[in-house]
């Protein structure tokens, strides 16, 4: 699709049944939540796995333990989509909730986060909409959460809104729960001129607090 297209693709996430890097048997398989991504040749650029699983306990609404089924990554995944753009930073669903991997994706030079996701019908109007602008007025970079359409008949009802925020946290647009195609042009402009008027990179007191991309 990538190469028909002549388009970089991040193909969603799908179930990636791959060696255990935990075991001593080297036969021994274990299954990830995995995002891919695809330059317009069709080549693989890039593979995430999602680092933080979704176990929640929300009592009278809903239970969820991906650890029951999956392993977690273990590193973040910055992808250089060059010469054409830049660069970008992939997570999968749950990992919006942890500010650490979208600052560092920052502080390396990433224009924007994608983030595949589902979040549930219980969760997403609370959190899918507000974790996004965190992330992006954290950073002052573009963020992209994209998520399946919503559908009542199957097991897991997905919240939808797939969305795109700007660096000042403004969502320029914003599907509803049903299949939709949104896009916007993004301007490394608003990253400068959000940068710029708001100069938290420089304002930054890791004489106070740990730099927490240290060692990446």
């Amino acid at each position: 699709m990538a190469r028909d297209n002549n388009i970089y693709l991040i193909g969603g996430s799908i179930p990636e049944l791959a060696t255990d890097p935990t075991s001593s048997d080297p036969s021994s398989k274990t299954y990830y939540n995995t995002s891919l991504t695809f330059s317009p040749t069709g080549a693989l650029l890039a593979t995430h796995r999602k680092v933080h699983l979704f176990d929640i306990d929300i009592p009278g609404q809903i239970t969820f333990r991906e650890s029951d089924v999956l392993s977690p990554g273990n590193q973040l995944t910055i992808v250089d989509l060059l010469p054409d753009y830049g660069r970008i930073a992939v997570a999968i669903c749950y990992d919006i909730r942890f500010p650490e991997l979208a600052m560092i994706a920052a502080r390396k030079g990433c224009f924007a986060l994608v983030y595949p996701g589902a979040f549930n019908t219980t969760t997403g109007p609370l959190h899918w909409k507000l974790q996004g602008q965190a992330r992006a007025m954290d950073n002052q970079i573009y963020v992209a959460l994209c998520s399946p359409a919503r559908d009542m008949g199957a097991g897991y009802h997905a919240y939808g809104h797939s969305m795109i925020v700007d660096p000042m946290a403004k969502v320029l647009v914003e599907a509803e729960e049903g299949e939709e195609i949104v896009s916007f042009q993004l301007e490394g402009a608003k990253i400068e001129e959000t940068r710029r008027n708001f100069p938290l990179r420089d304002q930054r007191r890791f004489d106070v607090y740990p730099d927490v991309s240290q060692g990446f």
